[in-house]
């Protein structure tokens, strides 16, 4: 076993962030837009940071960026930006707050032409199927702040890209049965 799903499995404590998520919400297809953008939005603040950091301020960003509402954060103003900049509970790098506030802004264009973002997501699951590249050149073309690892790792979390779980994980045997 390798990756996330070994290091996990090194953990005793059935409540610990890591343990949860990864038994819980990895790999697993999220149908809710706001939900999908929240998955984004910590994906690219985990940027030069560990997951687990994330994992732990998450409800830290559920507050601060009003629970992932897409249309909220698509409004955000200097005065939020400021705010933000001053929570504690959340990373404070400009450049990942302005990104957020331009990504819910990109998304509510999506949802114009595409009904959801998921759906926008689904149909080009259906073009790209599990081309990393082909998705990471998608998402650049129309977010901020998305590198090769950032898309790569909100697709898996989401199930759009394989191995989320190592085929020996308990998380994969159990959902693959």
């Amino acid at each position: 076993m390798s990756g996330y799903c070994a290091y996990v499995a090194t953990i005793t404590d059935r409540d610990d962030v890591d343990k949860m998520y990864h038994d819980h919400h990895y790999g697993v297809r999220i149908e809710n837009d706001n939900e999908l953008f929240g998955r984004l939005l910590m994906e690219i603040n985990q940027a030069g940071l560990s997951w687990r950091t994330i994992l732990k301020k998450e409800k830290g960003f559920r507050k601060a960026y009003d629970n992932f509402s897409i249309k909220k954060v698509a409004r955000y103003t200097e005065k939020d930006i400021t705010r933000l900049m001053n929570d504690t509970e959340i990373i404070r790098n400009k450049l990942k707050v302005h990104a957020a506030i331009y990504n819910a802004y990109q998304i509510t264009q999506l949802q114009k032409d595409y009904t959801s973002f998921r759906a926008w997501l689904d149909l080009h699951a259906k073009e790209l199927q599990y081309d990393k590249e082909k998705w990471v050149k998608l998402f650049k073309k129309h977010f901020k702040f998305v590198g090769g690892e950032i898309v790569g790792e909100f697709l898996m979390s989401i199930s759009l890209l394989p191995n989320a779980h190592h085929k020996t994980c308990k998380v994969y045997i159990q959902k693959n049965r």
